[in-house]
């Protein structure tokens, strides 16, 4: 009866006739007709249709009224349900309600913003945010994170895959209220970008937690059977590259100059001379750390209490001036490294004369060497292959980079001298009783400098793990390099 009376008194239309109209002037996107079957419209009308149409994308929209309900004898209400096309993310459905009310003797609707969408209520906003592509997330070769605090991030940050970094790659649909956090409500992004490393999460934790209580010190692990570099921790300072820069490498370049008189039909058993000092006829003494003379010992412990006299001697007696850097080039020496991030071995000079090729048998003189580039040798010894290390797969390292060297195959009689040799170090040389694994083999080094203390290196391998520790300014490998080195591998 309350709905005669109205019509009696004058009202025209109903609230069903009004709401028909106005959903139908809305799916046609009229907005000259709605605003006539609205109470007042504000003057940002048009705005605000436009901003939740052509400006999020809207390709079409669908609304579906239900029943009108009365709320009083002058006022109703529909609920309806819509769906949005976006052209971006598809469709896009929400709910709402449309409010009517008699106003001057007419049905209108008492629109808010709201009416659009329940979110633009309480002066709320929808925006359709475009995404940029950012650099790839670097992971491990298993997949995983980084592990934080790496102490590879100098190495990894010029590998970083930025190609699309800018380039617009999604969207979102975000809604946005005063007081708070954004709210996404539809996305269209690709799945993160992934940039695979050959860096170990594990070998990479052990060897950034090794080096947590060192400075200016490093550490180079790599996969001997592929080149594949497990672990950069570098904390080298001044700018210094565990990759790239090169030092001299003292006694751990030993393992290149027993190479190079094994080559020379030296044998591990053979009895060689280690006095304290050695004098080359008319020039200069060389002499072992503390002056220690061991009488006659094997080649092997000769090696492996690092006597500098017995290397100067066998290498002035058997090797020729080219015998050395020739070996020493099979090793990787004289060679960039294209891991990826770059990389350089070292180099060896041909001598002028006795007194460097004397210094240069015992990692001195002419020789220098990168931490990668130790790290390469003990990996060649435990494999019997010298491989170029790389930190990105290969087919990556290659477009960055350019193509890594032939592997070099090298003599298996002496790569299996240079294991017992290496493993004696351990056993009860330089490297003994120091808390390293029983199953370990290495080489210690003391490389004096002009401008400093002693650079300290200790370079191994255990099982499918080879590694290049360095302490520059650190003092004796076994003292500063070697303590680095049982941290590190214990705890792998």
């Amino acid at each position: 009866m309350a709905f005669a009376v109205s019509a009696a008194g004058g009202v025209e239309g109903s609230p069903a006739d009004t709401s028909a109209a106005y959903f139908q002037a809305w799916r046609d996107g009229d907005v000259v007709a709605m605003s006539r079957l609205v109470d007042r419209p504000p003057g940002d009308f048009r705005q605000w249709h436009e901003a939740m149409g052509g400006a999020l994308g809207v390709e079409r929209l669908r609304l579906e009224p239900g029943d009108v309900e009365r709320t009083g004898e002058e006022t109703a209400e529909v609920t309806f349900t819509g769906v949005r096309e976006l052209e971006e993310l598809g469709e896009w459905p929400f709910d709402g309600t449309l409010r009517l009310a008699v106003r001057d003797r007419q049905w209108k609707v008492l629109w808010q913003p709201e009416t659009l969408h329940p979110l633009l209520k309480d002066g709320g906003t929808i925006e359709l945010v475009e995404l940029f592509g950012s650099p790839a997330e670097q992971v491990t070769r298993e997949g995983d994170k980084i592990p934080h605090n790496s102490y590879a991030d100098a190495h990894l940050r010029p590998l970083r895959d930025d190609r699309e970094e800018g380039e617009p790659v999604g969207w979102v649909l975000v809604a946005k209220a005063p007081g708070k956090p954004d709210r996404e409500l539809l996305s269209a992004r690709p799945e993160t970008r992934r940039q695979r490393t050959t860096l170990s999460r594990s070998v990479q934790a052990a060897a950034a937690r090794a080096l947590d209580a060192s400075s200016d010190a490093a550490i180079v692990a790599i996969q001997p059977s592929s080149g594949d570099i497990l672990a950069v921790a570098d904390r080298l300072k001044s700018g210094f590259s565990a990759l790239k820069d090169v030092f001299p490498p003292g006694s751990t370049f030993k393992v290149i100059t027993a190479a190079a008189l094994l080559e020379s039909g030296l044998g591990p058993g053979d009895q060689v001379a280690c006095p304290g000092t050695y004098t080359i006829p008319g020039h200069r003494t060389l002499r072992n750390d503390g002056e220690v003379a061991r009488g006659a010992v094997s080649f092997t412990d000769a090696f492996a209490y690092s006597c500098n006299t017995t290397f100067v001697e066998q290498s002035l007696a058997r090797l020729d001036v080219a015998d050395l850097p020739e070996t020493a080039s099979r090793w990787g020496f004289g060679r960039a490294l294209p891991t990826g991030a770059g990389g350089f071995c070292g180099s060896i000079q041909e001598a002028d004369g006795p007194d460097q090729r004397a210094a240069d048998a015992i990692g001195q003189g002419s020789v220098t060497a990168s931490p990668l580039c130790m790290a390469t040798v003990a990996a060649a010894v435990q494999s019997g292959t010298w491989r170029a290390p790389r930190l990105v797969p290969e087919k990556e390292a290659t477009r960055i980079d350019g193509p890594a060297p032939d592997p070099v195959e090298l003599d298996q009689g002496v790569v299996a001298g240079l294991r017992a040799m290496m493993r004696a170090v351990v056993d009860h040389g330089t490297a003994g009783g120091a808390g390293l694994p029983g199953d370990l083999s290495g080489k210690t080094g003391t490389a004096e400098v002009v401008d400093g203390a002693p650079h300290a290196w200790f370079i191994g391998y255990r099982g499918d793990l080879a590694f290049s520790v360095f302490v520059r300014h650190g003092g004796s490998g076994r003292s500063a390099a070697v303590p680095i080195a049982a941290r590190f591998l214990n705890g792998l």
